[in-house]
């Protein structure tokens, strides 16, 4: 044990009780306020709406500890408890190259967290989902969908791993530049291939056929300059009643997608004032300012791992014996959250104001009347509290609280 252990130690120990508090806090607050629906919204939830959202909000946070007592004992099985040595120990012996030695490490470590992971993937859709109404799924399309996103992470993570390692042994002291290079590049091209390649292979995407909501959805990007390659409508009813609008790709791919649950819930001025919300984010730049900040963001982190790949205790005080580029990367990848997890705020405050300045473009272009029911719709849908924990709400929450984004709209 080194500094580094102790370090390790302090920081998944304060963040756990930290996210333990909070948690006891949110699930108090929410409680308390459990029997009265506020003010602003007891013309439109009704209280049974209410208490259900309650409910849900505690039952979702409780998973969540749970989560997070798993994955805080897990990663020190992994590293202290010698885990990842053990594994390293199985693998290496086979003398295949650094890369391909590395590439199996990664994916193995990657498939055993996933397995390790389903016990609490399968309460959450099956158990808790389906207790409060929300899950569609049956478990034939579970199993679907998690073997396609295995075979995804095989034919597309694999020679990225490859690639990666490759620049880690081979390009010198400059290696984390490239890395980060091809990592950006890569999420880039993710997100250009997502709508029509990657999308459709887990969900069914039909042109919107609503030929007045199309023209009125038409006139509002024309007047905001913005084109896309289509307006399409999902089959998310398949899998859940969650209710969700989004736009997604780049360039000339971009793509706008409702849920069918939410076209079934919400008039045309809404669809439309909702549609103005995402189209803000596009007008405002938040697409462009969230890349920047996630790509500065990995650059420090890569900085940072080309620093600690060379020194011994970087590995020794992690609970490996053996030092790779393989073996860093990992562990970089495994203990970084345990430390990064205090600048949430920070992450989530940005986010938050995104929202209020998406959701400020949107009323100048529809009636602030037409967002604010759509959101109340969508917060009844979807079951969201109304009374989150201030506190716990600054850590975990990237949209403002209901109240507090319905009052600036009414506001404005």
């Amino acid at each position: 044990m080194n500094t580094l252990t102790y370090a390790l130690i302090i920081a998944l120990i304060s963040g756990v009780l930290l996210q333990w508090h909070l948690s006891a806090r949110h699930i108090r607050h929410i409680r308390s306020n459990r029997d009265m629906v506020p003010d602003n919204f007891a013309d439109r939830i009704s209280l049974e709406a209410h208490k259900k959202a309650a409910d849900y909000n505690c039952a979702k946070t409780r998973v969540r500890l749970a989560d997070l007592v798993v994955s805080s004992v897990l990663l020190l099985v992994w590293t202290l408890g010698g885990a990842l040595d053990f594994l390293d120990g199985v693998i290496r012996p086979y003398q295949l190259s650094a890369v391909w030695t590395g590439t199996i490490f990664i994916i193995a470590v990657v498939l055993i967290s996933s397995l390790l992971d389903l016990p609490l993937s399968l309460y959450r859709t099956f158990r808790l989902e389906q207790r409060f109404g929300f899950n569609k799924m049956n478990l034939k399309l579970y199993i679907t969908d998690l073997l396609k996103n295995a075979l995804l992470m095989v034919v597309i993570g694999t020679p990225l791993i490859m690639l990666v390692l490759w620049f880690m042994d081979n390009s010198g002291a400059w290696w984390w530049l490239y890395v980060w290079l091809t990592w950006f590049g890569t999420n880039l091209v993710m997100v250009w291939a997502y709508p029509a390649v990657i999308a459709p292979l887990f969900n069914k995407f039909r042109p919107l056929d609503n030929a007045e909501l199309s023209t009125r959805i038409a006139a509002l990007l024309d007047r905001n300059g913005f084109t896309s390659n289509g307006i399409f409508v999902m089959d998310g009813s398949t899998r859940s009643t969650h209710g969700n609008a989004y736009f997604t790709g780049l360039g000339a791919n971009k793509r706008i997608v409702f849920f069918d649950t939410l076209i079934d819930e919400l008039s045309y001025d809404e669809i439309e004032a909702v549609l103005a919300h995402e189209l803000g984010h596009f007008k405002c730049g938040h697409i462009r300012k969230r890349l920047a900040i996630l790509g500065v963001t990995f650059l420090i982190g890569f900085a940072i791992l080309g620093v600690l790949l060379g020194v011994p205790w970087f590995y020794a005080g992690l609970g490996v014996s053996e030092p790779s580029a393989y073996m860093a990367l990992t562990l970089f990848v495994l203990v970084a959250p345990a430390f990064t997890f205090f600048l949430q705020p920070l992450f989530s405050s940005m986010s938050r104001k995104h929202e209020f300045e998406a959701d400020d473009f949107a009323t100048a272009q529809v009636r602030s009347g037409s967002l604010i029911n759509a959101l109340v719709k969508l917060y009844k849908e979807n079951a969201n509290t109304l009374t989150p924990d201030p506190l716990y709400s600054a850590f975990h929450d990237s949209h403002p609280p209901a109240p507090i984004r319905v009052a600036h709209l009414s506001a404005g």
